[in-house]
Order: structure tokens, then C-alpha cells, then sequence
């Protein structure tokens, strides 16, 4: 039985919900039948909405769930610890706070525990809640902590968010020059992350890093996948994500390109992956999850991103690696009204040369809140001729297979 939900108090809010409000709503052109393959399907999100940065009232949070959960979205993979979690302390504090936060939804929430739960939030109408780490700042240098992440609950960690943490150098470091990769010290944490049954996540870390990470697994943690949990493929977009800000900039002064040209770029796309990267992950049986937050595109779209535009994003990422290794993730952060404030206060982390702050002034407001997009994906992957098999398995079965696989603490 797919949602068991208290329809009379919850449909009202398709007309009133106000997460996300940038993020033009699609649900209304998508066709019944796309909507029915939503409700009967398992579909699993990722977004990352920090307190005070995505979300600053619990109600906007309920609100957003049972949205998400009305319109057949199956559960969410919720960030807990990026920029705004530096220490252990800070990041028990976000646990709280979210927790809080999910409490208040009508949807009923289970927290995810091992991948069957899925499956049982399908079934029992619940709304499935898995917490994930964007950076290793809460382990505090310290790779025992890791077990204390996985404690309360963390399934998948990035070894670092933007900017060069003691585990690697980020994508920000990149292309800002930084071209140092794993430490010994990430090396540590990811053994601990196996042992303890964490899904190792390569978004937002450098190509220098994620080539180091892939080595050292295959070496010493050979069958384990890894995942990219929300990451462009930049051939798509025919964009250099490697660049550094000189580079860039001289590429710019050979082409003779101005900044009020369309192809003018301030930097690399640099959170997009390489074809490279994606391959080396799908050797390893994992899932390169593509995200369709518009700022991270740098002008690709100068509008909310369609449903369209998103099927577009994971057929070029299944023409690289194929059906069985393409997740989806929006990375949503609900609203984009305090996200430029967010980036300002934390330049360090986003000193991209203002790629980020420019998107936003071409246009790209939205965040493509899932709910409001995924029955009109369905829409457009029929079109281009995916199955309702290949669907299943885009919209959560590839990941789930992956989180079986790790999740699973080593002895």
C-alpha cells in the first residue's frame, strides 16, 4: 500500500505550502499517469537546508514534508553538518534542531536505520528520513569520532565541503590553486567510515581528492561503492569543472569574451564532475546522484530549471555510465532567500570568484523543490524512452543498492 495519508488535512496544502517558493511548481502539467508512477514508486531525495539558512520556522519544514510526501516522494537524504557545523558541538546542535523540526510534519517520519526502511516508509505511508554529512569538521581531527557520527545516525559523509579540511582539499581549494589530495588522515577516516558502516561521498571534493579516494578504496576496501550524492556531469553542459580561477581567466582573455557575453565565465563549472570521475565510480558499482539546484549551473539555464531541463541533466549522466549507476538528488535548500547571505559570511568556503552570486543574478532562483518537479520528469524520460524499470531505478533503487552495500559495519 503506497502513502497511508490523512488526505482531508493534508491535500490543502498543494494550494498553500510556501517551502521553496522560488521553485515554480510543474505537478499541474505533469500527466495522471506520471503522477500515479510517482505515488506507486520509490523516490528518494537529497537536500541540504541548514537551520537558519534553509529553514528558520519548524512549520516550514512540516510544510515541506508533507508536500514532498502528498505528491509520492518516498523520503530524503537530510544534510546535518556542512559550513555551518565545525565542531562536534555544532553539529549535535543541527541534529536537534532538524529532529525538532520533522516533528512537527503531519507525515510521520522514520528515521532510517538500514536501507529495508525504505521500503517500510513506502509501505507504512511514512515519510523516510536519512541524515547526511557534507564535511568531516565535526570529527574534530579526531577519526574515532566517526563512530559517534554514526551513532546519531549519519549514513553518508563527504570528506570535505568546498575548502580544504585535514581529510583532502575541496573543489573550492581546486580551483583556487590547492592541488594536495587525500591525507593520511582521510585515509584513517574513511577505514573508520567502513567499519562503521558510512556510505564515503565524493561531492564537493577535488578532483585531486575523489582520484585519491577511488585509488585508496579499490586498494584497501576492494567491492566497497562509493557515491557522488548530488553531481552534475560536466560533458552534459560541455564545461570545464578542473579549471583554476587563472585558468579561467586566461581562457576568457584568449576568446576575447566580455562579462555581458553568454558564454563568459567567472570560473570552472567547478561543482560539476568530470566524465572520468563519474566512470571511475560506476567501475566501482556506485551511483553518481545529479543534482538540479540552478546556481550550481552558472548561467546554463537564466530560469527556473524545468522538468525537462532535469531529465536532460540524468540522460546525459546515463549516457556516461550507464542505467544502473544514476541516482537523482535536488539538493534543495527550500528557499533560496538566505542563501546569498550564507555564502557572503562564509567566503572561505565559497571563494569561487562570485560564480555563485552571479547565477543568482541571471536568474537562477529556484531550487527544484522535487515535489514539484518529479511527476514532469517522469514525463520526459518516457518521452525519451526510458522504461518504468530504468525509472525505478534512477529514483532510489541504485542508491538503495549501494547503501546495502555499506552500510553494513565491517568486522
Amino acid at each position: 500500500m503506497k502513502k497511508l495519508l490523512l488526505v482531508a488535512t493534508i491535500a490543502s496544502l498543494s494550494a498553500t505550502a510556501t517551502a521553496s517558493i522560488e521553485t515554480k511548481d510543474w505537478y499541474e502539467f505533469a500527466s495522471p499517469e506520471a503522477k500515479k508512477f510517482v505515488q506507486e514508486a520509490i523516490v528518494l531525495d537529497f537536500f541540504a537546508s541548514p537551520s537558519a539558512v534553509g529553514f528558520t520556522e519548524d512549520s516550514e519544514v512540516a510544510k515541506y514534508i508533507d508536500l514532498a510526501h502528498e505528491r509520492g516522494i518516498t523520503g530524503a537524504s537530510v544534510t546535518i553538518a556542512a559550513p555551518h557545523t565545525p565542531n562536534m558541538l555544532s553539529f549535535k546542535s543541527e541534529h536537534a534542531k532538524w529532529t525538532k523540526a520533522l516533528s512537527s510534519a503531519k507525515t510521520p517520519i522514520r528515521y532510517v536505520k538500514n536501507a529495508k526502511d525504505f521500503q517500510l516508509a513506502d509501505k507504512n505511508g511514512e515519510y523516510a528520513v536519512m541524515w547526511a554529512s557534507q564535511t568531516t569538521m565535526p570529527l574534530e581531527g579526531d577519526a574515532s569520532n566517526v563512530a559517534v557520527m554514526a551513532e546519531y545516525g549519519i549514513k553518508t559523509m563527504q570528506l570535505t565541503y568546498n575548502e580544504t579540511e585535514l581529510t583532502g582539499s575541496g573543489v573550492i581549494s581546486m580551483i583556487n590553486g590547492d592541488k594536495s589530495g587525500l591525507t593520511h588522515f582521510g585515509k584513517e577516516v574513511i577505514d573508520e567510515m567502513v567499519k562503521h558502516g558510512i556510505t564515503v561521498d565524493l561531492s564537493h571534493t577535488s578532483h585531486y581528492t575523489t582520484k585519491g579516494i577511488t585509488d585508496y578504496m579499490q586498494k584497501h576496501h576492494k567491492g566497497v561503492p562509493v557515491i557522488y550524492s548530488h553531481s552534475p556531469i560536466a560533458s552534459t553542459y560541455r564545461c570545464e569543472p578542473h579549471e583554476t580561477l587563472s585558468e579561467t581567466k586566461q581562457r576568457m582573455a584568449e576568446k576575447k569574451l566580455q562579462k555581458d557575453h553568454p558564454d563568459y565565465r567567472l570560473s570552472a563549472c567547478y561543482r560539476l564532475i568530470s566524465d572520468e570521475q563519474a566512470k571511475a565510480v560506476a567501475d566501482m558499482g556506485g551511483v553518481i546522484a545529479v543534482t538540479a539546484t540552478e546556481w550550481m549551473m552558472d548561467g546554463v539555464w537564466p530560469e527556473d530549471i524545468s522538468p525537462l531541463q532535469f531529465a536532460e541533466m540524468i540522460d546525459g549522466a546515463v549516457k556516461v555510465v550507464g542505467i544502473d549507476h544514476v541516482g537523482i538528488a535536488t539538493d534543495d535548500m527550500m528557499t533560496t532567500a538566505k542563501v546569498i547571505p550564507f555564502t557572503i559570511a562564509n567566503a572561505d568556503k565559497y571563494a569561487d570568484n562570485g560564480y555563485m552570486v552571479e547565477a543568482f543574478k541571471k536568474g537562477s532562483t529556484g531550487c527544484a523543490e522535487l515535489s514539484k518537479h518529479i511527476a514532469g520528469v517522469v514525463d520526459a524520460l518516457w518521452e525519451m524512452g526510458y522504461s518504468d524499470d530504468d525509472l525505478a531505478k534512477l529514483f532510489g533503487e541504485n542508491l538503495i543498492r549501494v547503501y546495502e552495500q555499506t552500510w553494513i559495519p565491517s568486522a
